[in-house]
């Protein structure tokens, strides 16, 4: 116990580590303890946004929804460079190039921060019209076009939080990575209820106190990733030349960026689709919807952990020419993975009218989300695999495979099967629903299918 105990205060403090040498389940450990809790920092923004937002209104709520549901092409964007910063930095680490890390680490910067200037421009001009297009109503868009503005204008500080966090990970910093999720959520969660309610001398906000909070929150985290590259990672230790913008890395980072972007950009795009059909039905039915969804993000946080610390370990074990302890890295994450998640679909299904209940008193809401919440935790065990292979494919830099997968399983299955059922069959929200963990089953079998053929071992990033 002792031995555990001393292990995990070593995981939470934190260090560059190459994980090539020693045991896997201790590898996996290090890792994945404080990439769980980097997760349920990320996850946390939207759980304090709706439940102080809950507070406010229903419509409220649904600006929130429908709002993140095109915001998630931001963050498709920067998950897809922290998939490229990952993979890039962690075989540098594994060759035991560390000059070549940090120059990474500096390209990944300069591209943040070209990205996110067109989608800051473009999202703030035209906030009103994107929230017009998903359905809302006339209340809706006169209540949320400054809170989707806010949101978009903080694309730099959303993409860098991503972006920087990636790149950690792929050095073996997890723990900075955490630390810096923990600063921006501290300062969330005290502005949030100052800025939304106008606490003491504040002025009362509403829903736009909401996304003031989060955007502060973010700027601070990423602040503090700055001068922890700058000043504290011996090998991350970036230099102003590091950021002079080198064409031949940003090639080969943004060819893997690419395809992490394309691969989450299809599956953010399906999301607004269900979405959207889910509008057809009211309010109350989005507002359940998306706090099912919160919900579910939330409890997924130590799954991904698991799937990001097996990205990272094929990664730099790629790089140490050591194939083998990477696929085999991959299997004991998935194995961790799977007990974890059917053990939780348990208790998230009998729990689920009380989890909901936490956040909203309406009637509506709580049914929809309980409805959502019970349906959508069936596919946990398909997720268990299916997160492990996908983000170990991308780890390798294989980011084509798993584009073409979240394609065929996203477009061509899971939006037809969520009209099918929900408008043509007249199932309602329910076969939106029910089309989830359908195409999540099917994604997860496929990506089994495309692991196990190897090809991903011979990747060169």
């Amino acid at each position: 116990m002792k031995k555990w105990f001393q292990l995990l205060r070593k995981a939470i403090r934190g260090s560059e580590e190459s994980f090539t040498e020693g045991s896997i389940n201790r590898a996996i450990f290090l890792l994945s303890v404080p990439m769980i809790l980097e997760m349920v920092m990320e996850s946390l923004f939207a759980v304090v946004d709706i439940f102080f937002v809950s507070k406010v209104s229903t419509e409220a709520v649904a600006v929130v929804g429908l709002t993140e549901s095109v915001i998630t092409l931001v963050y498709s964007v920067a998950i897809g460079l922290s998939t490229a910063a990952t993979a890039t930095i962690a075989r540098r680490v594994g060759e035991g190039n560390t000059n070549g890390a940090r120059h990474a680490v500096g390209q990944v910067i300069v591209i943040s921060l070209a990205i996110s200037a067109v989608t800051a421009t473009v999202g703030t001009w035209f906030a009103g019209d994107i929230l017009r297009i998903m359905g809302a109503d006339a209340k809706v868009i006169e209540l949320g076009t400054d809170f989707a503005r806010i949101q978009f204008l903080s694309s730099p500080v959303v993409i860098l939080l991503y972006s920087l966090s990636g790149a950690l990970r792929g050095a073996g910093a997890a723990a900075t990575a955490m630390r810096s999720l923990i600063v921006a959520n501290c300062f969330n969660m005290i502005l949030g209820p100052v800025l939304i309610f106008g606490l003491g001398p504040f002025p009362e906000l509403g829903v736009t106190g909401a996304a003031l909070a989060t955007a502060l929150g973010r700027s601070i985290g990423v602040g503090y990733q700055l001068f922890s590259l700058t000043k504290a990672q011996k090998s991350l230790g970036l230099l102003w030349a590091d950021l002079r913008p080198d064409p031949k890395t940003i090639a080969t980072i943004v060819k893997v960026a690419t395809g992490g972007t394309v691969q989450f950009l299809i599956g953010s795009a399906s999301w607004i689709f269900l979405t959207r059909i889910l509008s057809e039905f009211g309010s109350d039915v989005v507002a359940g919807y998306t706090i099912a969804i919160r919900v579910i993000m939330f409890t997924l946080l130590p799954a991904w952990g698991l799937s990001n610390a097996a990205a990272t370990l094929v990664g730099q074990n790629l790089g140490a020419g050591k194939p083998d302890r990477a696929e085999k890295s991959v299997w004991k994450c998935a194995s961790y993975n799977f007990i974890f998640l059917l053990g939780l679909a348990v208790l998230m299904f009998i729990g689920a009218e009380q989890l909901i209940g936490l956040f909203s008193p309406n009637p509506q809401v709580i049914a929809t989300g309980k409805m959502a919440l019970r349906v959508l935790c069936l596919g946990y065990a398909a997720y268990a695999y299916g997160m492990v292979v996908i983000q170990s494919l991308n780890g390798a830099g294989d980011t084509k495979t798993p584009t073409v997968l979240n394609l065929i399983c996203f477009w061509a299955i899971e939006i037809p099967v969520a009209y099918v059922l929900a408008v043509m069959m007249n199932f309602g929200p329910i076969g939106v629903f029910a089309s989830v963990p359908f195409a999540e089953s099917i994604l997860a079998l496929l990506g089994i299918w495309r692991f196990r053929l190897g090809k991903w071992k011979l990747v060169k990033v």
